[in-house]
């Protein structure tokens, strides 16, 4: 699996060199701690746990000193801001909690008492990116369980137990669920979307994956339940609507086979939606009917039918399931069963540079491998688990996602589609 790297821009590279300038000029206090390496005498993780904690709470320190000003001994003032102790406190970091000795403050002035933050402490309290790296870590196949053995050791770190782990990345799965169902889809003219379900233990989850007219992937949404399941289907497909995809606008549909899913299609997009049946489902189910013998002969014929004209292909097919039928009828009427839809993209006469992408839903089950991947050591799926994860796997197979084969030719699909929309539009009219 490739590794992420941090993308670093330009003004973090300057902070970067004004810190080992400030380091250099400040050397004499490094000293000893070259020493303590340099002797052996201290580990260079433990030097970075020691540093680092100092160096948080002194940061607290000084952001303390920025509101209330430095420390003076003596009695107290009415209507001043006061030093008022420290207290144990608790920091966020990139993939944990900290345990640190905060500062305290207070305001204290006629009839009011009240504390006052440190606005250092309070901006180490954002734990959105904890929460985003805690799931990172489990979708790359790490468990709860064994969360502590893959961060350093520091010593005062707390929230990663096997509880508090899960906790953080329900919140950050969550979250990710939410920006997926969330985000708008009216900024990208998507003219394909492929539809699949992905199997979550006993659970479905059905995924949509659009592809726009530049060739550009995107995970479009997730709706629990099977692909079976019209209500699941047509619910995916309205919230799909809902955040801006145009279902006056014709696109090109890839899916399974699946009726219910047909069913949904026809329900928000118009029964004149084109749909492409996934042609390796439709020749496994044929072949996994046939005897081992008759097997490769068959494959051969339907392949050689799917190259040719659209009528011309159905053709052939047709006096296939006729010489099918006499020994093999289940194996003939799987052949017939929607086959037409198997011709789609010949019928619109796609170009042929398209139509390895086109003819099957390979693309999204690639994408699938991905979710499947990142959730691999989830072995007990609760109910309210499955969308969640899949969507927050989805948004990182995302990240990796390439142009489709045959980008360049999309604006021919394109302008194929919008053509005959406006045929039978004017058709209609006529």
């Amino acid at each position: 699996m490739a590794r992420n790297y941090h993308t670093l821009n330009s003004q973090t590279r300057l902070n970067q060199e004004k810190l080992t300038s400030f380091l250099k000029k400040n050397g004499q206090q490094l000293l000893p701690m070259v020493d303590l390496i340099t002797q052996s005498r201290i580990a260079i993780d433990e030097l970075i746990d020691s540093v680092g904690r100092a160096t948080i709470e002194t940061i607290l320190e000084v952001s303390a000193e920025q509101v209330v000003g430095p420390k003076q001994p003596g009695k107290v003032r009415e209507g001043m801001l006061v030093w008022y102790g420290r207290q144990p406190g608790r920091v966020y970091l990139g993939d944990r909690k900290l345990a640190v000795e905060r500062p305290r403050l207070r305001e204290r002035r006629l009839g009011r008492n009240r504390e006052v933050v440190v606005p250092a402490y309070v901006a180490l309290q954002n734990r959105k990116a904890m929460q985003e790296r805690m799931l990172e870590i489990l979708m790359n196949g790490v468990s709860t369980r064994n969360y502590r053995q893959v961060i350093p050791d520091m010593a005062e770190s707390v929230g990663i137990s096997k509880s508090s782990v899960s906790q953080e990345t329900i919140a950050a799965s969550e979250a990710a669920l939410k920006q997926l169902l969330e985000r708008r889809l009216d900024d990208k003219d998507f003219i394909v979307i492929y539809i699949d379900g992905l199997h979550c233990g006993e659970h479905c989850v059905i995924g949509a994956v659009g592809v726009d007219t530049e060739g550009n992937k995107r995970v479009l949404g997730v709706q629990e339940g099977a692909t079976e399941n019209s209500a699941a289907c047509k619910d995916l497909l309205q919230n799909l609507v809902e955040r801006g995809l145009d279902p006056g606008v014709k696109r090109l549909f890839i899916i399974d086979g699946s009726k219910a899913l047909r069913t949904a299609i026809n329900a928000v997009f118009g029964g004149n939606a084109p749909v492409q049946r996934c042609r390796h489902h439709k020749l496994r189910n044929v072949v996994e009917r046939l005897p081992r013998d008759q097997q490769e002969q068959t494959r051969a014929l339907i392949r050689a039918a799917w190259k040719l004209e659209a009528k011309d292909g159905m053709q052939r097919l047709r006096k296939l399931a006729e010489w099918l039928r006499q020994d093999y009828p289940d194996a003939a009427a799987s052949l017939l069963e929607g086959m037409e839809e198997c011709f789609t993209i010949n019928r619109l006469k796609v170009p042929p540079s398209l139509h390895r992408c086109l003819a099957t839903t390979n693309l999204i089950e690639s994408s699938q491998s991905g979710v499947r991947m990142r959730t691999r050591r989830v072995c007990r799926w609760r109910a309210d688990m499955p969308a969640r994860w899949v969507a927050a796997a989805f948004l990182a197979t995302e990240k990796n996602f390439r142009r489709v084969m045959g980008y360049k030719d999309l604006w021919a699909l394109k302008a194929i589609l919008r053509g005959e929309q406006e045929v039978k539009a004017k058709q209609a009219v006529a």
